[in-house]
């Protein structure tokens, strides 16, 4: 028993002293690089890289893209044999799938010291963070949730006082609607429609997924340009606002900044919103790959994900970093939450945009 448990230590310790010794060696390649160039989709990176130059003394060269500009830019310069980033940060997941990663234009990377943090299933691709989209309602007008199923917004009771963004406008939205047409969801809709009316769901459509979207479109979904706008509207106080919206959750840092009433719906039946991830991915023809890689591993970090650590509705896929002071975990979350799959959403998400387009324009 003590000869076993002298292996098992001497065992942790090869380990650690390898990880060590690896991160050393990837610093020092990093460092002979001297500048690693990022795509981004979110304007926060601007403050990592601050950090990380500061920590390493490398040179970062900080992009910060829409969602589709950066999937364009990265798979155009890669197909060309441009060198461009060496790594990003990207989400909408049906695209990087479809146009990224099959193609094998970027890749998943999983520093050493990350492989036994990192949860398997986030691991491929990588995942750097989620980011939750929430039914929220405005809690000065009510003292608890006005609806508790989503198809009380198809309700004639909620006529125009559901609020959402054009799908359109931002990839992440039009997933969470093909999401919903899968099967699984579909399913569970369908039970939700039931638990309301108190009967069965007559389809007029492929499945209950498609029937909620065609049935909330006609009962006046109004569409906005950001979630920003969205939140605003919602929480405004004084006005009897008596309209739900579906945002980001980032947004309920506006209840001190701005001063609105806004309070989640966590109990709406079958899902209180959509979750969707942003992956960090090495690009194919990277310039500077050590660098690129030194950088991920620093973002996994909590020194490295203290831009994003903000706001409630982030949630770093490192289980060791916290949620925002007064939020859930990420754990709780992706329970109630509908969630992306990249290749179920690039195969039908064309099927959805031209069946939302039908109905709402």
């Amino acid at each position: 028993m003590r000869l076993s448990k002298i292996l098992v230590f001497t065992t942790i310790l090869l380990l650690l002293l390898s990880a060590f010794a690896f991160g050393a060696d990837l610093e020092s390649l990093a460092k002979q690089e001297g500048k690693v160039v990022v795509y981004s989709i979110t304007s926060r990176i601007a403050n990592a890289a601050k950090a990380f130059e500061k920590k390493y003394g490398i040179k970062v060269e900080a992009y910060d893209l829409h969602d589709f500009e950066l999937v364009e830019k990265v798979s155009k310069e890669v197909k060309s044999g441009i060198t461009g980033a060496d790594f990003i940060i990207a989400q909408d997941s049906g695209r990087v799938f479809g146009e990224l990663l099959e193609p094998g234009y970027v890749y998943s990377y999983v520093p050493e010291d990350m492989k036994s943090v990192i949860p398997k299933e986030f691991q491929d691709p990588l995942v750097f963070s989620f980011i939750s989209k929430v039914f929220c309602y405005n809690s000065e007008t009510y003292q608890a949730p006005p609806v508790n199923n989503i198809w009380e917004l198809a309700d004639p009771k909620m006529k125009g006082k559901f609020f959402f963004k054009d799908p359109f406008k931002e990839g992440v939205n039009m997933n969470f609607l093909t999401m919903i047409t899968s099967p699984k969801w579909a399913k569970r809709i369908a039970d939700a429609y039931e638990r309301y009316y108190g009967k069965p769901i007559k389809l007029t459509t492929k499945n209950a997924g498609y029937e909620w979207i065609k049935a909330v479109l006609k009962n006046g979904l109004v569409m906005f340009t950001s979630d920003t706008k969205l939140a605003e509207s919602i929480g405004i106080r004084g006005q009897g606002v008596d309209a739900i919206g579906l945002f980001a959750y980032t947004k309920l840092r506006y209840r001190k900044s701005k001063n609105l009433a806004l309070m989640p719906i966590m109990g709406m039946d079958p899902f209180a919103g959509f979750y969707y991830p942003a992956y960090l991915l090495m690009v194919k023809n990277a310039k500077h790959p050590n660098a690129a890689k030194l950088f991920i591993d620093f973002l996994l970090t909590p020194e490295g994900f203290k831009p994003w650590h903000k706001s409630p509705g982030v949630y770093s896929s490192n289980p060791n970093i916290p949620p925002y002071p007064g939020d859930n975990a990420f754990k709780v979350w992706k329970e109630i939450l509908v969630g992306e799959e990249g290749e179920f959403i690039f195969n039908n998400r064309a099927d959805v945009e031209e069946f939302w387009g039908n109905f709402a324009y």
